[in-house]
Order: C-alpha cells, then structure tokens, then sequence
C-alpha cells in the first residue's frame, strides 16, 4: 500500500509501503519555490526515496518539459542521455535531461521491467512526469524488485539460485530503421550510436556481445552473461533484469522464449519459470493512476516499472529523465 504525506511530515523511511506519495499542501505555488524545496529538502528525499524505492509528487507547479527539467535538476542526479543509452525503445528529445517515454502505440502494454537491465549500461535513476494524463488507462505499473526476489527464492530457489550465480543472456532484434510502432524499434545505428556496420561491430565487441546480420539489414545481438539478481549497498537482493518485459513483449518470445532468454551458461530459462515471475510480479504490483503535473522519482535499482494500454481522445503525455550510471 502507499504512504502519502503532505510535504515532509512524518515521514516514515520505511520498506514497508510502496510507494511514497508527497502532495503539496499549498505553500508551493511556482517554480523557483519548488525546486528550492527540493534542493533544501534532499538528502530527507532521498533517504526516502532508499527505504520505498519510488516517490510520488503530486499537485505541485509542474507543467512542461521545461519545468520538469529544472525540478528534475535539482536532485543533482548526474545526467544519462537517451543518446548515451542502449535502449531499444524509440523516444524524442525535449531537453538535455527529458525525452519521451517509451513512443510505442497506446494499445500495447509495457511489461514490467528495469530501465535498460538488459544491457551493460544502464541508469540508477529513472523519473517521470506526467503532462497529459490519458482519457482511459494509461497507468504507470510499478513494482518493488526486492519483494519479487524474496518472493521467488520460496517458489522456485533453485531456478532463483541458478539465476543468481550465472545471471541472464538476452538476444534483441534491432531494425535496419527506427520503427516507432514497436516497444522495442529502435535501430541498430540509433541503438549503438553508430553510422557504419563496421562501426557497429566495433561497439558490440567492446561491449562483450556476439551478433548476426539479416538480409533486410537489421542486426541480431546476444548479450554477455547480465545480472539478473543483484546485491545493494543495504545487503538487500533485487531482481534486476528484463526477463518479464522480453518474456511477455518481445515478438515471438512468449511462444519460445529460448529465441530472446537463457541464461548466463547458455541453458534454457523454461515457460514455467518465467510464467511464476510474472504471476509474482503482478501480484505485487501498484499502478500510478496519473494526474497532470505528477513527477515520479524511481530507484531503478529497487522498483521496476511499466506502462499500461489507454484509450480516449486526449493525448497522453508522459515524459522521462535519467539520472547515474
């Protein structure tokens, strides 16, 4: 269940509740006013942001992508680029710090996941402000990492333990050219960061993968052995990865998931394990049902998140910022 405070009164710092929701009681009413808070509040918040894993904001003066940027900023989280990412999703640039989330259709579901686990880079932080909420739908699932770890090690622990030990390996697709229709289109130049498929080459070996060329110029690329299970500062063992996002949304992998998934020692990740993750997961999961002008601050570390499909005329506007490495 959420923890919902109006500003900083009593806060608990507990792992208890997930997650937390800080609502404006008023005395914020502009910009300047906000991101002063923040900077003068920050090291409450993030203590906070520790214990539960996500942090809610909500009715405070945040309109755009400009004011997201600066309210973002003042949690001096260093910047990760979209550009600098290997994510496989298609987004657009709004500022230094903000783009979209994730351009796939409203009819397609985002599957529960953590930001970019399925690479050798990714982000501790992943934040994101909702300037048009949707008509229907649209609700941003997240997920609290740890309890899925504890959860699985009593329902499967020696498939957990195996996981743990040998980690994953993950096989994408990465189109010749973007395809925004996709959750997972963006292509292998945009991906990589390249022009060239010798300069493609290059940086998939220096990233420890193998890879296959297709016809119709698109690029096929196995991971090295990632974690899947993970060990924080605070002793606490999360479930780090991508497996429920590939499992159920990748083309083709929930038919054979053994054309995405295995793991690190190249043997199967079989239908039923992933089929009790996913079970898991959704069992714990809370959907942030959006207002406009809600930020959310997630521990990519702690918290998974996801997006719902939604309907309706109005345009849903999510977008997002990265921060740590």
């Amino acid at each position: 269940m959420p923890y919902i405070s109006n500003m900083l009164d009593q806060l608990e710092y507990s792992q208890q509740h997930f997650p937390t929701i800080i609502t404006n009681d008023g005395s914020i009413t502009n910009s300047a006013q906000l991101e002063q808070w923040a900077s003068e509040n920050l090291p409450t918040l993030k203590k906070e942001l520790s214990c539960t894993g996500a942090i809610l904001f909500r009715g405070f003066p945040v309109a755009d992508a400009v004011g997201y940027h600066n309210f973002f900023s003042a949690f001096d989280y260093p910047n990760f680029t979209y550009k600098e990412s290997l994510s496989n999703a298609v987004r657009i640039n709004h500022t230094e710090y903000v783009f979209t989330a994730n351009e796939a259709p409203k009819e397609i579901e985002i599957y529960l996941h953590n930001e970019m686990a399925q690479t050798p880079i990714y982000p501790e932080i992943i934040s994101l402000f909702c300037e048009h909420a949707a008509d229907h739908g649209g609700a941003t699932t997240i997920c609290r990492s740890d309890e899925i770890y504890s959860r699985l090690l009593i329902e499967e622990p020696e498939l957990t333990e195996k996981m743990e030990h040998h980690g994953v390996k993950y096989t994408t697709l990465m189109p010749a050219q973007d395809s925004p229709e996709s959750g997972q289109g963006r292509s292998w130049r945009g991906t990589l960061s390249v022009e060239t498929t010798a300069q493609a080459e290059d940086k998939l070996r220096s990233l420890g993968y193998t890879w296959q060329w297709h016809d119709n110029g698109s690029l096929s690329a196995q991971t090295a052995a990632l974690p899947a299970i993970r060990t924080l500062e605070d002793g606490r063992k999360v479930f780090f990865n991508q497996l429920i996002a590939a499992y159920m949304g990748w083309k083709g992998v929930k038919e054979n998931p053994a054309t995405a998934l295995c793991f690190g020692d190249d043997s199967e990740l079989g239908k039923g394990f992933l089929d009790t993750i996913v079970s898991i997961a959704k069992s714990l999961s809370y959907n942030v049902e959006w207002q406009d002008g809600d930020v959310a601050i997630v521990d990519n570390n702690i918290a998974m998140h996801g997006r719902q499909p939604y309907s309706g005329d109005r345009k849903r506007k999510v977008l997002v910022a990265l921060g740590g490495r």
